[in-house]
């Protein structure tokens, strides 16, 4: 009699590595401090990649390093070449990119286009004088006959978008600050800059590019006035919200550019991009920059981000957007950020956050997409409340108190609760650590198999291990006022994911259940039952 031999796990189906993949999010002034001035750098990152690695996530992504004023936190470029010496030197930051890679980990970095700093040699130059070769590399215009700006357009951080130059005797467009004047991606030079750029990047190692803004790239030359938005349900605490933003930004030939970008791209290979897009027409956009594998890789959604809920309509409203359809683009995911309130503040009340951050976690490991982790999501870190006094985010400091506070989810990481300044530092820390951090801290959590941090290793293992869960289709099979359940299935292997996202204990029965097996689970009950913030994760059983 012969012996049939034991069948091994089945074949993995072949993929981008970038496709499903899981990015963690670096905000670097905030993670972790090497030379004791209060500001995270470059060498404190690599410092702590081991911990990023730990987790078993495929890539890291940086926000702006770069040479800058840091009136915007660096995303006021005055180098795109350039280490800003409070992060270190090119040095630190190729050996940063030497110890990510030795850990299996892929680098991604932010590319701002839209915008430069004024401190720039480009604005200088352009600045100086209207025949300087660089005189067209922003937007510049006369003032109409009273002296008032060109147009009525607004800038996000409130107020006109136009400041007048006295050197030029014309005004020049921002619409961040003032202080970040507007590139004109239409000069066919300046997109030769802004790619030459990107080869700088690229052949030092990086592995992809986070686009910035992509889509107030470009504006309308004609200088159209933008119409009134109706009025809404939010309250409008900037003149931005004023308006439709029709002109100045959005404009039909920022794919063009985007095409352009993805040829030089593809001469390196296997590298990735996805596109930073928000406002009214996102969705629109989003597409327009990821279609037919000739643009970026992929689109940062912002569905969830400033969502000030969580509920399954928006989940389903959100996921059935990005169906699996040829040209179609690739969707990434996102709850945190480094502009957005955390959501183990913002979608649950104090009681149920812990609950809330675990049902978080599985929810967003098990879309269909990129996932981006921000740093701390993996401890379930909440919101700090950012005095006045010690705001740092320009915009919240120009509103206060209307406006989002960004600084809020910008604090330090904590590393050691034993520790001055919890491991982030040896000096006081840019921005206040949190009152609860401490007990939140790595080295609370490590090696507790109940900690939010060990939760979040285990779910990341489990979608690298299944195709369905990063390549598979997603199909929404119920979305109630609370339960929200989808399948996800690709060639034969189909998985059943179900949420409770509100505070009841609603039981969940699958048809037939014996059909399935739950393999994971977060929050209280058993069985079918979810309690409060629950969720689980079922396989269905395979039939000799």
């Amino acid at each position: 009699m012969t012996h049939q031999p034991t069948p091994g796990p089945p074949a993995r189906l072949a993929r981008e590595w970038w496709r499903g993949a899981i990015i963690y999010q670096i905000y670097p002034r905030s993670f972790a401090d090497s030379n004791g001035d209060g500001i995270g750098d470059l060498p404190g990152i690599t410092a702590r990649l081991d911990h990023v690695a730990s987790l078993g996530v495929d890539a890291i992504w940086m926000s702006p390093f770069f040479t800058s004023p840091m009136k915007d936190f660096g995303y006021d470029v005055a180098d795109y070449r350039g280490v800003d010496p409070i992060f270190g030197t090119l040095d630190d930051f190729d050996a940063l990119v030497a110890r990510a890679h030795a850990l299996g980990l892929k680098v991604i970095i932010d590319q701002v286009y839209a915008h430069t700093s004024d401190a720039h040699d480009w604005f200088r130059q352009s600045r100086a004088d209207r025949t300087d070769e660089r005189a067209d590399w922003y937007v510049w215009a006369d003032a109409k006959a009273d002296g008032s700006p060109p147009n009525n357009w607004q800038s996000v951080f409130g107020g006109p978008a136009w400041t007048w130059d006295a050197r030029r005797g014309q005004y020049y467009l921002h619409n961040f600050l003032s202080s970040q004047p507007q590139l004109n991606l239409h000069l066919p030079a300046v997109q030769d800059a802004l790619i030459d750029t990107a080869c700088f990047w690229l052949d030092r190692g990086v592995d992809g590019f986070r686009m910035d803004a992509i889509n107030f790239a470009m504006h309308d030359p004609a200088l159209t006035d933008n119409p009134p938005a109706p009025p809404g349900k939010a309250p409008r605490s900037r003149p931005f919200d004023f308006q439709r933003h029709l002109h100045n930004q959005s404009h039909p030939d920022i794919p063009r550019f985007v095409a352009r970008l993805r040829e030089l791209l593809d001469r390196y290979g296997d590298r990735f991009t996805v596109a930073e897009v928000v406002g009214a027409d996102s969705d629109r956009e989003m597409k327009a920059v990821t279609a037919d594998g000739r643009h970026f890789d992929s689109a940062y959604g912002f569905d969830f981000l400033y969502a000030r809920n969580l509920t399954p309509a928006r989940v389903r409203a959100a996921v059935e957007r990005w169906p699996d359809l040829p040209g179609l683009g690739w969707p990434s995911w996102a709850f945190s950020n480094h502009d957005a309130p955390r959501v183990a503040s913002r979608w649950a009340v104090p009681e149920h956050r812990d609950a809330l951050a675990r049902l978080a976690m599985l929810l967003l490991l098990c879309l269909r997409g990129d996932v981006f982790i921000y740093q701390g999501e993996e401890l379930g870190l909440d919101q700090v409340e950012i005095g006045f006094n010690d705001l740092q985010d320009p915009e919240a400091i120009a509103n206060w108190p209307l406006t989002l506070n960004r600084d809020g989810a910008r604090t330090p990481m904590p590393w050691d609760h034993g520790a001055p300044m919890l491991g982030f530092s040896t000096a006081k820390p840019w921005l206040p650590i949190g009152p609860n951090h401490a007990a939140l801290a790595v080295s609370r959590q490590e090696g507790d198999a109940a900690s939010m941090l060990s939760l979040t290793r285990r779910l990341i293992a489990l979608r690298k291990q299944s195709d369905a869960l990063l390549l598979g289709e997603l199909r929404v099979i119920e979305e109630s006022e609370a339960v929200l359940a989808f399948e996800r299935t690709i060639d034969g292997a189909q998985l059943l994911c179900v949420f409770n996202l509100g505070d009841g204990d609603p039981v969940w029965q699958p048809a037939p259940p014996d059909a399935w097996r739950i393999i994971e689970r977060v929050g209280t009950g058993s069985g079918w039952a979810l309690g409060p913030f629950g969720g689980l994760i079922a396989e269905r059983n395979t039939i000799a």
